[in-house]
């Protein structure tokens, strides 16, 4: 059981020691003790309202982190007289209510709401209701909750609903009400969803690859690891995608065992670690080595030169890298990963200063900048068909220089905008109604 928060093919491995730099690197009362699950976050959650805006207590929708909501006779309040984690709760007065727009898929077996007395107001009553089939009916769970105290409290409410579900809090009497921090167990088949290694291109092939040796700038390559398609003309790869799940990752060290990719055609050229000797540049992963630590064989596979590209220390060893670590937080916390990533654009500074469009002698192109697409999911089966509009995306964009920001947030933006910079269909196997959602979407979710 896992929480959400409402906050085949084998590849020939050469291994060859060589020297290297960096990687290139039934209810509950407030007061009775939670029970306690092992935690897996769910996309944007816990639902904190710590995104949201909504100054009135007029009805009105409200876009979150984890998706719309609508507040009614509700509002986010932000003074002092308004409990809270962080800068921001609920407000609800009267008869208030505060309502998903949208379904969770693995239906439901537990929620948590934290609620407290706004101010000085008198103590309040409300409930926690669901809906199944998407709003059109609701069902009372739980008995009535009493807020009587000016401190965060937490109800918990024990339920067994598979399938679409969604919430609301229903205020029914009293002064007004402060709730904040929602979070919601699902109930994914197996008791919570068991890592796997799956498909590394279940999202899409984003350039159209094919395995023809004449398509020698778009040269489909397939291994255990993680996917790629080669540009021969530019010596590296267009894009490479992979899943990244806990069962990924194991106990192998870090091989650093650069080497060419013996599985390119012969007539194509092949990458050497030499060829970034003194260039300024770090042979920078697509498919980070840490990622993939389940076996030595593994890890050696993120070193083959097909899976390196030509990055600005700064960039590889800061923000890059840092968003490498962001994604091993959210799989150690119950979610898998789908990851595509490339660069775009001609000329890149390095350490040695000014721009630089190729080195290795015009064999290897160096981009102008470098891109991410990040499909997050809870652990689970069938993962094409669980992503849907509320289904986080993080995509970013980073300059590949000596200038970068440190912080990786800083390069969000939309998956349409990356694929009008590159030409790619990036997520091309979800259906077109969800992609034109989600890939409109910055992400606001947390970095760290």
């Amino acid at each position: 059981m896992k929480h959400i928060y409402l906050g085949f093919c084998t590849a020939l491995i050469l291994l060859v020691s060589n020297s290297c730099q960096k990687e290139d690197k039934n209810y509950f009362y407030p007061q009775q003790q939670e029970l306690n699950y092992k935690a897996a976050v769910y996309g944007n959650w816990p639902e904190t309202f710590e995104s949201g805006s909504k100054g009135s207590y007029a009805a009105a929708d409200v876009t979150l982190s984890t998706g719309g909501w609508n507040l009614s006779d509700a509002l986010i309040g932000s003074l002092s007289s308004d409990r809270k984690n962080g800068s921001k709760s609920v407000r609800i007065q009267n008869s208030g209510k505060v309502t998903m727009k949208f379904n969770l898929g693995s239906g439901a077996t537990q929620v948590t709401v934290k609620h407290a007395r706004y101010g000085s107001d008198a103590s309040s009553t409300w409930e926690l209701w669901y809906s199944t089939n998407g709003g059109s009916s609701w069902t009372k769970t739980g008995s009535a909750v009493t807020t009587s105290s000016t401190t965060l409290s937490t109800a918990t409410f024990n339920l067994s609903l598979s399938g679409n579900v969604r919430f609301e809090v229903r205020k029914l009497s009293g002064g007004r009400l402060n709730i904040d921090d929602i979070t919601i167990t699902d109930n994914t088949s197996g008791g919570g969803g068991t890592a796997t290694q799956d498909n590394n291109m279940a999202m899409g092939n984003p350039s159209g690859a094919t395995s023809s040796t004449s398509n020698a700038n778009n040269y489909l390559m397939n291994k255990v690891q993680y996917s790629l398609s080669y540009n021969n003309s530019k010596g590296t790869a267009n894009w490479v995608s992979w899943h990244l799940s806990t069962a990924w990752t194991g106990t192998a060290s870090r091989c650093d065992c650069f080497t060419q990719d013996a599985t390119l055609p012969s007539g194509f050229y092949h990458a050497s670690t030499s060829n970034y000797t003194n260039t300024g540049f770090d042979r920078g992963h697509l498919d980070p080595s840490a990622d993939r630590t389940l076996s030595s064989a593994d890890n050696a596979a993120t070193f083959v030169m097909t899976n390196i590209m030509p990055q600005a220390p700064k960039l590889n060893q800061q923000p890059w890298a840092y968003l490498e670590d962001y994604c091993r937080s959210l799989i150690n916390s119950g979610n898998e990963l789908y990851i595509i990533s490339g660069g775009y654009g001609s000329g890149g500074s390095g350490s040695n200063g000014g721009t630089t469009t190729t080195i290795a002698n015009g064999n290897i192109s160096v981009p102008n900048r470098y891109w991410k697409v990040i499909v997050v999911l809870p652990n689970g089966s069938n993962d094409v068909g669980r992503v849907n509009s509320s289904t986080r995306i993080i995509a970013v964009d980073m300059p590949n220089n000596q200038s970068v920001s440190t912080s990786w947030g800083t390069y969000r933006t939309t998956v349409d905008a990356i694929e009008a910079a590159t030409g790619y269909n990036i997520l091309s196997n979800i259906p077109a109604s969800i992609q034109s959602v989600i890939e409109s979407k910055v992400d606001n979710g947390p970095t760290s």
